[in-house]
């Protein structure tokens, strides 16, 4: 039933688009063409959602919701603009009527006028779309932050930590495109990188062909790593609880295949001399998704004075648990919104995404009363396969010790 009603509201948009093809061109070639097209997007999208896929959202199924969204976001467009018009000359023709004037509305020109406008702009997200399956979903960002903390220890006056996130490796399909990726991360020569977690979309398999590249990844203090909400295997379905959790097993092995530290519900301290600072690292904790990280045995045995570093990879657990815990969490580094893989930017100015509706921090640094939280936009992708303005991101972060300069 919910296939009927999404295929009739389909067909609703597509009866408005090819009208704004028919009024703006009489090469009826081109509107059959378009038809085509897009018949065949919806059939490859409802065939791909019909058949039997233990790998989720990933792979053929991914690249169907990524050609389903390029034409649908354009068709919503066209809709909106041209049903819009129909409404406001049914309103004008109604006056008309009442005041018995004889005014004809004009549809013909204002409906040319108006297609040419719509298509026009209905262009702009088509493109987009495309250009992010194509080349956006590689193209990665280094963003750099230096941050200020008056009881940071002397010796990490300038402690330099590489975060990523979100890896997501059943989705890759490129493997120059990864290496180029990899080889940025090692390039910043940070003293300590830090994964927060979903190394996979849902198996440890996934990892496969990867965990050679991945385990290239190195610092002076060691690779930190925590799971996501993905890692757990959560989203297919397992022949026995028992496989599943064996899944769970395997992916752990496979960060400590790579050389990873991963950390469940732990820390480890790192020192220079006589100071130290201390990584710590929960389990998955998110509002709305699975909750079993637990902050309180991860730090177990830390003061409040310990400068912490916590990777944590739900940026909801900030919100609901982290700062407001008696231990002081200096920094957080979470990921998990991805930013959507859609919206605009420009550094410093402005920021959006439909994923802030969703998520009080979805991207970038936050602070509160002197702790800090960064959520990454991610490494890889899921679901649709490519970013449109929310590039993939590789944060550096810079440790200062003093006060904000003014």
């Amino acid at each position: 039933m919910r296939w009927i009603i999404f295929i009739v509201i389909y067909i609703v948009l597509d009866i408005y688009a090819h009208q704004a093809f028919r009024t703006v061109t009489r090469h009826s070639w081109i509107y059959f063409v378009y038809l085509a097209l897009s018949l065949g997007v919806l059939g490859y999208l409802i065939y791909q959602f019909n058949v039997p896929d233990k790998q989720g959202l990933t792979g053929a199924r991914s690249y169907a919701i990524g050609f389903f969204l390029a034409f649908f976001a354009p068709k919503l467009i066209l809709f909106v603009l041209l049903f819009g018009e129909d409404l406001v000359r049914m309103v004008v023709s109604g006056f008309q009527k009442l005041a018995h004037t004889n005014q004809e509305y004009e549809l013909p020109s204002r409906r040319k006028f108006l297609s040419q406008i719509a298509l026009g702009i209905a262009a702009i997200p088509f493109a987009s779309l495309l250009y992010g399956m194509y080349q956006g979903r590689y193209n990665y960002k280094v963003l750099k932050y230096v941050l200020h903390f008056e009881d940071l220890p002397d010796a990490f006056d300038g402690y330099r930590i590489t975060q990523i996130s979100d890896i997501h490796s059943g989705s890759f399909d490129n493997r120059e495109k990864i290496k180029y990726g990899i080889d940025l991360i090692n390039e910043q020569k940070s003293d300590a990188i830090l994964f927060t977690g979903d190394l996979v979309n849902n198996t440890a398999s996934e990892m496969e062909p990867w965990k050679g590249l991945f385990g290239t990844l190195s610092a002076p203090d060691g690779v930190f790593s925590v799971l996501g909400n993905h890692d757990y295997g959560d989203y297919v379905e397992w022949e026995s609880a028992a496989a599943k959790r064996e899944n769970l097993e395997t992916l752990k092995g496979v960060h400590r295949e790579m050389g990873w530290n991963l950390l469940l519900d732990e820390h480890k301290k790192v020192t220079r001399g006589s100071d130290s600072i201390t990584i710590v690292g929960v389990e998955n904790w998110g509002a709305g998704f699975k909750q079993v990280g637990n902050l309180n045995k991860a730090s177990a045995g830390l003061s409040e004075n310990e400068f912490k570093v916590l990777l944590s990879h739900d940026p909801s657990h900030w919100q609901e648990k982290v700062k407001k815990d008696d231990k002081k969490f200096h920094l957080t580094l979470s990921g998990h919104t991805h930013g959507m893989q859609f919206g605009m930017e420009i550094p410093g100015w402005f920021k959006w995404s439909p994923v802030q509706y969703r998520y009080e921090h979805w991207a970038g640094i936050y602070e509160e009363a002197g702790k800090f939280l960064n959520v990454n936009r991610g490494f890889g992708f899921l679901a649709y396969p490519g970013r449109v303005g929310i590039w993939p991101e590789v944060s550096v972060i810079e440790l200062r010790k003093g006060p904000k300069p003014v």
